[in-house]
């Protein structure tokens, strides 16, 4: 298992020891999509959702579910989050909403996870305030955009 730092020599799954880890300042943008109908679309952006401002009850969603990662995903360190930046861009073309978060931290250990459950549960949001008139919306290209901070320094993808 050499390679996975949640597997110690056994290969069993452990909570990675960030105890000797430097402090500093860790930085990751994630980002995803979800695709739906032109009128379900229409509606995002025209305020006429029976449920109310989709973005922005997703917006809240997406920084509580930032919040709350470690709760959700076993090994993920609880971690004091000192920024969750939310965006939502309405797409025509796709025709759909991106959703992108940045999570900053002051830590050990990287914020990666809490910016990818955070995009998740944003556009989960969506789905769930739109199902009732697209039960076909897909979310899409979830992933890691880019991350700072740490030992392994800067990663950006190209776009």
């Amino acid at each position: 298992m050499s390679g996975l730092t949640h597997f110690d020599a056994a290969g069993e799954a452990h909570m990675v020891d960030v105890g000797a880890k430097s402090e500093t300042r860790r930085v990751a943008v994630a980002r995803g999509s979800i695709v739906m109908l032109d009128a379900t679309l229409a509606l995002i952006r025209d305020g006429h959702a029976k449920k109310g401002d989709v973005l922005g009850v997703a917006r809240i969603a997406a920084i509580q579910g930032a919040k709350k990662t470690a709760d959700l995903i076993p090994l993920c360190h609880p971690l004091a989050l000192t920024r969750v930046a939310v965006e939502f861009e309405i797409d025509e073309a796709l025709p759909g909403v991106h959703c992108e978060v940045r999570v900053e931290t002051f830590g050990r250990t990287g914020v990666e996870m809490e910016a990818l459950t955070a995009v998740q549960v944003g556009l989960l949001t969506v789905y769930d305030m739109c199902k009732a008139v697209d039960r076909g919306m897909t979310i899409t290209n979830v992933k890691v955009m880019e991350k700072h901070g740490g030992k392994s320094g800067d990663w950006v993808v190209e776009r």
